[in-house]
């Protein structure tokens, strides 16, 4: 059973010093989030749509 405190999340990729993971906030809304070490970036679901259309285009270079 799951208490009001806890979100669930889910583990999208990771290496040895890197993750990405996106969390089911209680309004409903995915958050993905990118741990790059000391730093991590939060993204709400277009602004994860925005971030991968600009990886997709690095990575076509």
């Amino acid at each position: 059973m799951m208490s009001d405190m806890e979100i669930p999340t889910e583990t999208l990729s990771e290496t040895e010093h890197y993750m990405i993971w996106a969390s089911q906030e209680p309004d409903g809304e995915t958050v993905y989030h990118i741990d790059l070490g000391p730093v991590t970036l939060h993204f709400f679901r277009e602004e994860w749509q925005e971030f991968m259309q600009l990886v997709r285009q690095v990575k076509g270079v």
